[in-house]
């Protein structure tokens, strides 16, 4: 009898113990829900209306649950906004040093495409060094990097589907990303650059910090604007990021395309699912869901937030510019943030929305929560993250 209470006192203890421990703040896998199947997807306009926003924690009961749940948000994501964001098999990636440049080679169905970036390393501290991965440019200051032991890196999305926001560039199914994975040429440019960045991430960890001086625990991505959108997306389908800083994203990044729909019709102009650059999503996603029809949209751009979650992510806004639809992506941080909270890790996400300076021009009164969560999440140092709930508006 005394052996079975004590074996259930153990049992109980183990089980606590498990309970109070906190979920992890990086893996070391690209999708560690790749073993679930997609759930039903139906056709568009067989999907029920949903005026609220979709509850992203549907039928999660605990943290167990919530990779299942994440795979079922991606599926939904790649299926009716981006397209598919592909799987890749042993054998098809390939990385080497050229100097301080990292090169990657990636082959599938014959056709090779190569990635590039130097990496930039700190002045301070010794490798392997924590990495900040800019979308197209480093838009952050670098007054927040200068004494830190973090490297910079950044992705040329050009490289994958030479397509920018300026200048001239190929249409569907003429980018480099096509010749690889030609029956994926309806894919909306996201999905595409977020295949990229990943593959940047396989030639560091197939490299390793021997090599490239880099610890692949410690990456984190940002971009501001359509790279803003590009950070999040990129980080959201890859759980190797560990800290994703996406800098004023606009419609189809962070803000919710339900709010915006409901703000355009009372006036406002914002970018909404009608008014966004299609090169960025399947043109099928417009069909689909313009108009009164966003609300058959089975998700919402609060559940591209929430795949961040365990991680961390913060949200920089900028309300001067109403087409940015700030005041959509604070219902949408909300609504993502009670994931974190559900877990018990809600100071790994907030927002800061300020207004009185230039698009993609960070004022230093945004500088500390920036810095907090560069030195709690890429640095492992102490930093005040929690409760990072800034949303000033005129």
């Amino acid at each position: 009898m005394k052996k079975l209470q004590l074996l259930l006192m153990l049992v109980t203890s183990v089980t606590l113990q498990a309970q109070r421990q906190q979920p992890p703040l990086v893996y070391t896998a690209e999708n560690t829900g790749a073993q679930f199947a997609a759930p039903a997807l139906p056709a568009p306009d067989q999907l029920p209306v949903i005026r609220e926003l979709p509850d992203p924690l549907e039928g999660v009961k605990g943290f167990v649950d919530w990779a299942k749940r994440r795979s079922d948000i991606s599926h939904m994501i790649q299926h009716y906004g981006i397209g598919t964001k592909p799987t890749m098999e042993d054998g098809q990636v390939a990385a080497h040093m050229k100097g301080d440049t990292l090169v990657v080679y990636v082959t599938v169905n014959g056709h090779t495409l190569r990635l590039q970036s130097e990496i930039r390393y700190p002045k301070v501290g010794k490798p392997p060094y924590a990495l900040m991965m800019g979308t197209s440019m480093m838009a952050l200051p670098r007054q927040l990097f200068e004494d830190r032991p973090i490297a910079i890196m950044n992705f040329h999305e050009k490289q994958v589907n030479d397509y920018g926001q300026f200048g001239k560039h190929h249409e569907r199914g003429e980018h480099d990303f096509d010749r690889l994975y030609p029956e994926l040429s309806k894919n909306g440019a996201y999905s595409m650059w977020a295949w990229g960045l990943s593959r940047l991430i396989d030639g560091l960890q197939q490299l390793g910090p021997e090599v490239t001086k880099i610890d692949t625990k410690h990456i984190g991505v940002t971009g501001c604007s359509y790279a803003g959108k590009m950070a999040l997306y990129c980080g959201a389908f890859d759980e190797r990021v560990a800290l994703v800083v996406a800098q004023e994203p606009g419609g189809g990044g962070a803000a919710a395309w339900r709010k915006s729909h409901e703000l355009t019709l009372s006036g406002k102009n914002l970018e909404d699912i009608d008014k966004t650059d299609y090169h960025w999503f399947m043109e099928s996603q417009k069909e689909n869901f313009r108009g009164d029809s966003v609300y058959r949209l089975p998700y919402d751009q609060h559940e591209l937030c929430a795949m961040v979650c365990p991680r961390a992510l913060l949200l920089l806004g900028n309300p001067d510019y109403e087409w940015l639809a700030d005041a959509s992506m604070v219902v949408s941080a909300e609504a993502a943030k009670k994931v974190w909270e559900r877990f018990g890790i809600g100071d790994r996400m907030g927002w800061s929305i300020v207004y009185g300076h230039g698009h993609c021009q960070l004022p230093e009164r945004q500088f500390p929560e920036v810095q907090a969560f560069i030195d709690r999440f890429l640095l492992g140092r102490k930093a005040d993250t929690k409760d990072v709930r800034i949303a000033e508006f005129k």
